[in-house]
């Protein structure tokens, strides 16, 4: 999700492909971490750069209205109807206006400083009506708990038999803790969000490539280490709606810095073989943890060492 810095050049064919996979791969993000759709997550920002930025290829303009329509059609009186549309508002036009403001910003910066100032408004609009938020905070854990539900019936039906009991706790348990950090899987999903619609917009609207970068590039802004810090501080004070603050920014940063410390992993193997993809898939089905716990702290660690950086600078 950031701009490239590439060692080598690759064929334009072969990066049009891996461009493809990577927005597929975000788009896979966003069904899969949070309640908030990729209509809404991806197309808003998406319509934003359209109305606003150059468009060489006007038939951008027509997948525009069609998704505007999608997202707008069908209104109703749910306050998640509200809330998601929202959230998908201040989303693009803080992406939108980061970009006009700052457009050598990498596609990460830009990202995130969208991501941050929409949850600011959100949380200053929240506090200044405390029942809103607790509407959605209720109907969000409800759709997650109806969801896993159905589910659940949909298995016992296909098995002709109950379930057993454990199972159905476990993963209702799961639905539950899903629903306390929703928060932080909105911000994933709309970082992924606004990275389809930016290549969206290059690659659709304005012919150009390359939309995203390569994953083994991906970076952010070091100061970002003390909302992990900060996170995990807030986990020692037990308040409960600090504790919960404490936890989504955990699990946002921990996120990022995962997927830093796999980028500089590739960056060091100078890329990743469908071999090796097929041993990482499987080790993430039987030992996540490790995997996980091991790239979060390559990611950390990277916030000092800069490895991508000294070996360039020892290759020259």
């Amino acid at each position: 999700m950031t701009d490239p810095a590439v060692r080598e050049e690759p064929a334009p064919g072969a990066e049009a492909r891996g461009e493809w996979r990577t927005a597929l791969a975000l788009l896979l993000v966003i069904l899969g971490t949070s309640v908030v759709g990729p209509g809404i997550l991806a197309g808003l920002p998406f319509i934003a750069l359209v109305a606003v930025l150059p468009v060489p290829r006007k038939r951008a303009l027509l997948l525009a209205a069609a998704i505007a329509f999608l997202v707008f059609g069908a209104r109703s009186e749910d306050s998640m109807w509200y809330f998601e549309r929202g959230w998908g508002v201040l989303l693009s036009g803080w992406f939108l206006g980061i970009t006009l403001r700052w457009p050598a910003w990498s596609l990460t910066s830009r990202a995130l400083g969208a991501v941050g100032g929409a949850a600011a408004v959100a949380a200053a609009v929240f506090a200044a009506r405390p029942g809103m938020w607790s509407a959605v905070d209720w109907q969000v854990k409800d759709r997650l708990t109806m969801g896993v539900q159905q589910a659940l019936t949909l298995l016992e039906q296909a098995r002709e038999e109950a379930l057993p009991s454990a199972l159905e706790t476990s993963v209702l348990r799961t639905a539950e803790v899903q629903g306390t950090l929703f928060p932080a899987f909105l911000g994933l999903a709309s970082l992924a969000g606004l990275g389809v619609a930016w290549w969206g917009y290059r690659r659709i609207a304005a012919g150009q490539m390359p939309g995203l970068g390569r994953l083994r590039e991906f970076r952010f802004n070091d100061q970002l280490v003390w909302l992990l810090i900060g996170g995990l501080a807030s986990l020692m004070v037990g308040a409960e709606g600090v504790e919960r603050a404490g936890s989504n920014a955990v699990v946002f940063m921990g996120a990022l810095y995962a997927l830093r410390g796999a980028a500089v992993v590739l960056f060091l193997n100078g890329g990743i073989t469908f071999f090796g993809a097929v041993i990482v898939l499987m080790g993430l089905l039987f030992v996540a943890p490790i995997l996980l716990a091991g790239a979060l702290l390559v990611g950390v660690s990277d916030t000092w060492l800069d490895v991508r950086n000294r070996v360039r600078e020892s290759e020259s």
